[in-house]
Formats: structure tokens, C-alpha cells, sequence
């Protein structure tokens, strides 16, 4: 039988403190990342997630633990930072007066590309990234998203090894973010790791196969995106019924059940469906017993549910 390789890991992460003066930012936080895997960083805001991500990119030197990129110690290395592509969450950096093209090409050869190559590298980046016809323009006159986009491409420019993300595709239409998740899953088929952080909780399946989940500098989860959906359990539903009706339990045996929903009103019931049941089969049921269904709607996906679980508990 042949075994699957074991692919190494591009970030180990053991004990990592960070504080500034008073505060802590990060206390304890242990995270391995795979080569070749896109991880998601989840967390509310302030949990440290941009604090990790800058000592990872050298920018920032830990308090105390270790972190090492690459087989390397994380730090300000230039031969590292080579091998790192950063998309930070607020970037202005850009030089507003020339164009996309020109700020890539500038960034290409501060790589060690040669103009011509810089030029073609750029060019390639900015149709990957859909800005093609802007990158003539000033960056002046690129929206918030459009910025975001140039910083993913310069990210790229180097081909690196490992790409950290920080809120890539907050201010992006789906399109747009469809196009970076893209990029950054081809990175990851060519043998880099992807350290994803985003709030965007739905953007995870498909597309990460790890997450660790921060609170308050510390993990509350770490594990697969399907580990941490089932904490949030199965597929629930919000249903607005028209008329008062009797449902006995045993219409919903092994469908699912009903329940208060919470913070409507008494027209409404949560439905929490079986595994493997469908929707259209528990409606079908309520309908027969006599139940006037006005309308449905998803509760909150189950990957949501989970990380509200796992950060207000540890409120609580």
C-alpha cells in the first residue's frame, strides 16, 4: 500500500506571547501550518490575529515562544521576507501618483526582477486580479477594493512560498473574491502554504482545510473547517407559520424537531433537521398535518454558529 506523503510544515508556531506594554496581544498561541494548505485565521476583532500575522512577515519581534517560517526563524531576514508574500489588512503603501502598472513594476525589481520581467510579471497579475484595463490608471483613482486587489497581486509577484492574508476580500464583490481565493488555491497546488485570516466565515468551505480559531490572543479551536461545523451543528431553518396548528412530534420523527426561535415572535419555530433529512421532505410532513408555512429561511450556517460557540463561551 502506498502511504501519502507527509507534507512539511511552512509555519510552526509553539508557546508565542506578544505583548505591548500592558496589553497582550497574543498569550500562548501554538499553530502549524502545512505546505501546500490554505489555513484559516478566524477570531473577532482584537484577538490577534494581525499582530501574528506581522511577527510571521518580520515586521514584529514575538515577546517570547518561538515562530519559525520556512525552517527559518521568523524575523527580519531579507532572504525570508523573499520567500513571503504579505497582504496586510489596511495597505498604503501604494504610490498614488503612478499606476498600478508602474507601483508593480517598481515592487517587481525591488524583487530582483529585471524590468522586462518585471513588466510582464506585473501585467500577468493585474488581468489575473481583473484590473487589466486600470492598471494604466493612477492609483488615486482606484476604489478601496480595487487597492486591494493591486495588493494581492504584488503579493504575488515573487512567486512565494508562503502567502499570508490578512482580510483579503473584506471590501471585495463576490467576483472579485472569488478571483483572490482563486489565486491563492493555485499557490497552494504549486507547493505553498496560504495563512488565510478573514471574518468572512462562509468563504472556508472549499476552500481552507484548516482553521484555527483566536480569542483574545489565545486558541479557542484548532482543527479541520468540518470539525468545527459540526459544533455548530446540523442544518437549522426558521419557519413563519400562518395559522395556529398542532403539530404532534411524531410528524418530524426522523426528519427533525421543532423549537422557540429565538428572538421571534410566536408565529415563527426554529427547524432543526435531521442528519442526512432534506427541507423539502420535514415541509412536506408539516404541510400534511396541517401546518400553513408562509415562508423559511436559513438560520445561521453551521461554521458561524460554531465560532460564535467557541468565542462566547469563553466570554461566558
Amino acid at each position: 500500500m502506498k502511504l501519502a506523503a507527509v507534507r512539511p510544515p511552512a509555519i510552526e508556531i509553539e508557546g508565542l506571547h506578544r505583548s505591548f506594554g500592558s496589553v497582550q496581544a497574543l498569550k500562548g498561541v501554538d499553530l502549524e501550518v502545512a505546505a501546500g494548505e490554505v489555513h484559516a485565521l478566524l477570531g473577532p476583532n482584537g484577538a490577534g490575529k494581525t499582530t501574528l500575522m506581522r511577527i510571521l512577515s518580520g515586521l514584529v519581534d514575538p515577546t517570547a515562544g518561538s515562530a519559525h517560517v520556512l525552517d527559518r526563524r521568523a524575523g527580519r531576514s531579507p532572504e525570508l521576507r523573499a520567500l513571503i508574500g504579505m497582504v496586510p489588512s489596511g495597505d498604503r503603501t501604494f504610490y498614488l501618483r503612478l499606476s498600478g502598472l508602474e507601483n508593480l513594476v517598481f515592487f517587481g525589481r525591488l524583487h530582483g526582477l529585471r524590468r522586462r520581467a518585471a513588466h510582464a510579471r506585473a501585467s500577468e497579475l493585474l488581468d489575473a486580479v481583473g484590473l487589466g484595463e486600470a492598471g494604466l490608471r493612477p492609483i488615486s483613482t482606484y476604489s478601496h477594493g480595487m487597492q486591494k486587489r493591486l495588493s494581492f497581486a504584488r503579493a504575488l509577484l515573487s512567486d512565494p512560498q508562503l502567502l499570508l492574508v490578512d482580510e483579503a476580500t473584506h471590501d471585495l464583490d463576490p467576483v472579485a473574491a472569488q478571483q483572490v481565493r482563486e489565486l491563492a488555491s493555485e499557490r497552494t497546488r504549486n507547493g505553498a502554504a496560504v495563512l488565510w485570516a478573514t471574518q468572512r466565515i462562509e468563504e472556508l468551505h472549499g476552500f481552507a482545510e484548516r482553521v484555527t480559531v483566536l480569542d483574545r490572543g489565545t486558541v479557542a479551536f484548532a482543527g479541520s473547517v468540518t470539525a468545527l461545523a459540526a459544533i455548530g451543528g446540523g442544518d437549522r431553518h426558521i419557519l413563519q407559520f400562518g395559522s395556529a396548528a398542532t403539530i404532534p412530534p411524531a410528524v418530524l420523527d426522523g426528519l427533525g424537531s421543532l423549537h422557540p426561535a429565538p428572538g421571534e415572535d410566536a408565529s415563527h419555530a426554529l427547524l432543526a433537521l435531521a442528519p442526512g433529512a432534506s427541507l423539502g421532505a420535514a415541509i412536506a410532513a408539516l404541510t400534511a398535518a396541517g401546518a400553513e408555512i408562509v415562508s423559511c429561511r436559513d438560520e445561521r450556517p453551521p461554521i458561524e454558529r460554531a465560532f460564535l460557540a467557541v468565542t462566547t463561551e469563553r466570554a461566558a
